[in-house]
């Protein structure tokens, strides 16, 4: 092989990204030649990395990815903390030993796992770690095994190895519930397993039984089949099925009819008859239709476990990157590594270039960049200014920062916003009770039926009155029916975190996908949400200067967007008894003095409107501040995108009529009100729900709280107010205002799929019925009928994890 590395001129029909990450290049940026074709990379880590990989003949990696890997960079990362026993005590596990060795188990996660292609990679890469005893990683839920012998090597070493090829290790919370759900998936794929070996033995001795049409088989023989098959099925019936036992078991002490008391019905059914056949030397005997019924049966319930998985990884990944320790700056200045449980509000945390921000706060220094992306989706950072939130969770890039806690551990947006999304997807929606309860009353009619059918077919043909009977319950078994919208919502959430929408509220799904008509705020939702000051006009004895400080004081900590204006004024006075009249300003003491700050007609009684922020002491007016906002850089196509759906945009602001009439004409927004006041908001909303309307607002501005409440269903611009995010449906948590048209489009995917699973679970049972009522299918055939139809419904839910790509730039 040949490998140099070298900075140099750009190559001509070189890629114009990092050959690694995708990146753009620098002007200057890092060569490797690799098997004599030279590649470009936007920095030494990145061709450190990929010429590793081709070292170690790993380079197929390159083939297989379809994403671009995660920046490495040229920044230190200190990970000594891992091998602190105190962080291990309360994340590791021992493992029982192994020829003598006693090694340790730690889960942890990466944010740089793009696709399978990564994992595949990072398997190989610890597999040739000395020390590592095993290691797997699973690129859905971005979580890595890793089991390694403490004796041979600290875990920091392969730990290094992820961190130079870019998958910087991050530790896992809640591992005790990951090792529970890992250790019933296990449990799952053994029951599966031993269903699956026992369907295949139990038709094959079937098969031997079914060729004996004219009944010439020595009765020794026909009975060691039988007993053989009995065997088999045995353990896969009251094992492998015993989940379908247990929860009938647990419906009939509620004294409800649901699917796994009908599933354990039949399969018992056909069990008991089989014995009792078999003992008594019976003409038929149903073992394979049990095993098939069960085996059939645990890989469809796998699948939508598998669905609903896709959606807790994404929960999951929301509240993964918090590091073990914090370093937090004492009194006199130094600095001490504390545990983060440790940290308090007020305390100042000490963040290093490429690690995790471990609590909310505020930032202290004048600049820093931070990575959103495990919060927002983008890749991007982000530029903070002093004062601005930094949350936990995001990584601090290019320079070390310092901020000041303001929440810790659950109080986090990071763990809040977890915390809605997790109630929300456990909540049962409207229409999965009504699947259920369709489907508890199809069980009493179909054991009714069942009934009826077994008593005709003992008068017109009783050898064959069990048969039927069998075949009848166990092919229009409503499995379909009740996976029709678990399977689809499961799938339909997981789909929106990964575009970077949180569903917060039960039921916002169905209403976002009847949606109508689009009501938008225009500060900080259509605009960059980064105003600045374009002119300032003072009078009345008022300076220019003295004007700037009074609207800074006021704006300080009134939490509106238009305070971003004033955010660089420096020498501010303080401001006393400060108060935010809703759409119209605020008012507050400055140097003894009440002024006010807002709309004309607020700052100074009997002034027009004209649009400009005003100051005053409610009377008189002594200064006008002419305020300048750029629209979102992706707006335009969001609005078209709307367009494109069909659906009508409305604009609603509190802003002067010029900017709003502006901002309309500029994005082809069909109506617009300026000046509008959050009852306003509200009561248009409501005129036009008495139209009919079906109403979605978007808002982030504390003022958007109450009609973002109010309307039909909601989304919050994730960089907006904590209050309008509690009062949505949704949170749109990266900046991209891309992601509405495209969670509107999964909505209604969603309500096309469940109409299309609940078509077909029904269409196919209304057929089945009449079919095995008339002795047309045989109990085995049933079974592979009854399977077939749930894992359509399934694998139809499963589209819907296909999501494009919606990252845009960043206004």
């Amino acid at each position: 092989m040949a490998a140099s590395l070298s900075p140099g001129p750009a190559t001509p029909g070189a890629p114009a990204g990092c050959y690694h990450c995708g990146e753009a290049l620098p002007a200057d940026p890092a060569r490797v030649t690799l098997d004599g074709a030279p590649r470009a990379f936007c920095c030494s880590g990145c061709a450190t990395a990929a010429q590793w990989i081709r070292d170690a003949r790993l380079d197929d990696y390159y083939r297989l990815r379809n994403r671009p890997a995660t920046r490495v960079g040229t920044e230190p990362i200190d990970l000594a903390l891992w091998d602190r026993e105190e962080l291990l005590a309360g994340h590791a596990r021992e493992l029982a030993p192994v020829d003598g060795v006693a090694g340790r188990e730690i889960t942890v996660l990466s944010d740089g796992m793009r696709c399978a292609a990564c994992a595949w990679l990072i398997d190989r890469v610890l597999a040739r770690e000395p020390g590592v005893l095993e290691a797997s990683a699973n690129a859905v839920t971005g979580r890595i095994r890793i089991a390694w012998d403490p004796a041979a090597t600290p875990l920091s070493r392969p730990l290094g190895k992820l961190a130079a090829l870019g998958y910087r290790p991050y530790l896992a919370t809640g591992e005790a519930r990951e090792r529970a759900r890992r250790s019933e998936r296990n449990r799952a794929l053994l029951r599966i397993g031993l269903a699956g070996l026992g369907a295949m033995q139990a038709m094959m001795f079937a098969e031997a039984l079914y060729l004996d049409t004219r009944g010439e088989m020595p009765l020794p023989t026909r009975d060691f089949f039988r007993w053989i098959t009995f065997l088999v099925s045995t353990p896969v019936v009251f094992w492998a099925g015993w989940p379908f036992i247990a929860g009938a078991w647990r419906e009939l002490r509620e004294r409800v009819l649901g699917m796994d008391t009908l599933v354990a019905g039949a399969t018992l059914l056909a069990y008991v008859a089989s014995v009792w056949g078999t003992v008594t030397g019976a003409e038929h005997v149903w073992y394979d239709a049990a095993v098939m019924f069960v085996f059939l049966l645990l890989v469809a319930r796998q699948l939508e476990q598998r669905a609903r998985g896709i959606a807790s990884a994404q929960v999951d990944a929301l509240a993964r990157a918090r590091p073990a320790f914090a370093s937090r700056e004492r009194a006199d200045g130094s600095r001490e590594s504390v545990p983060i449980a440790t940290l308090q509000v007020g305390d100042v945390a000490c963040v290093a270039v490429g690690e995790s921000v471990p609590a909310d706060g505020v930032l202290l220094d004048p600049h820093a960049r931070f990575e959103e992306a495990l919060l927002t989706g983008e890749s991007s950072a982000v530029d903070k200014r002093a004062g601005d939130p930094v949350y936990a969770g995001t990584a601090c890039r290019e320079h070390p920062a310092r901020l000041r806690v303001t929440g810790t551990g659950s109080h986090t947006r990071l763990a809040q916003l977890a915390q809605l999304v997790e109630q929300a997807q456990a909540h049962r929606p409207a229409l999965a009770a009504s699947a259920e309860r369709i489907a508890s009353g199809f069980v009493a009619a179909l054991l009714l039926i069942a009934a009826l059918v077994y008593a005709g077919w003992r008068v017109h043909d009783p050898a064959r009155a069990l048969e039927v009977t069998l075949a009848l319950l166990v092919i229009s078994c409503p499995c379909a029916l009740s996976l029709a919208v678990p399977a689809a919502l499961a799938a339909a959430h997981g789909a929106l975190a990964r575009l970077g929408v949180l569903a917060v509220r039960p039921d916002a799904l169905e209403r976002l996908a009847r949606a109508s008509d689009v009501v938008l705020d225009k500060t900080g939702t259509l605009s960059d949400g980064q105003p600045t000051l374009t002119a300032i006009e003072a009078g009345d004895g008022c300076e220019p200067g003295q004007a700037l400080r009074i609207a800074a004081a006021l704006e300080r900590d009134s939490g509106h967007p238009l305070a971003a204006a004033f955010a660089q004024v420096t020498d501010v006075p303080p401001a006393l008894q400060v108060r935010a009249v809703p759409g119209q300003g605020v008012e507050g003491t400055v140097a003894g003095r009440r002024w006010r700050l807002g709309q004309a007609g607020f700052a100074a009684a009997g002034t027009p409107d004209d649009g400009a922020l005003w100051l005053g002491d409610g009377t008189r007016a002594h200064a006008r501040f002419l305020i300048g906002e750029a629209e979102r850089l992706d707006a335009r196509a969001a609005v078209a995108a709307l367009h494109g759906q069909g659906l009508v945009l409305h604009l609603s602001s509190g802003d002067g009529e010029a900017a709003v009439q502006g901002f309309a004409r500029a994005l082809d927004i069909d109506t617009a009100h300026a000046r509008q006041s959050p009852e306003d908001k509200l009561a248009y909303v409501r005129r036009l729900q008495r139209d009919g309307r079906i109403v979605a607002m978007v808002g982030d501005g504390l003022n958007d709280a109450p009609v973002l409440a109010g309307a039909d269903v909601s989304l919050a611009v994730g960089e907006g107010a904590a209050l309008a995010q509690r009062a949505a449906d949704f949170v749109l948590t990266g900046r991209s205002l891309a992601r509405l048209p495209a969670a509107i489009e999964v909505a209604r995917r969603t309500r096309r799929i469940i109409r299309q699973n609940l078509a077909w679970a029904l269409g196919y049972n209304l057929l089945a019925l009449p079919l095995a009522a008339a002795g047309l299918v045989t109990p085995w055939l049933a079974a592979l009928g009854m399977a077939l139809s749930s894992l359509a419904v399934t694998a139809n839910a499963l589209r819907l994890t296909r999501v494009r790509n919606v990252d845009g730039p960043a206004p």
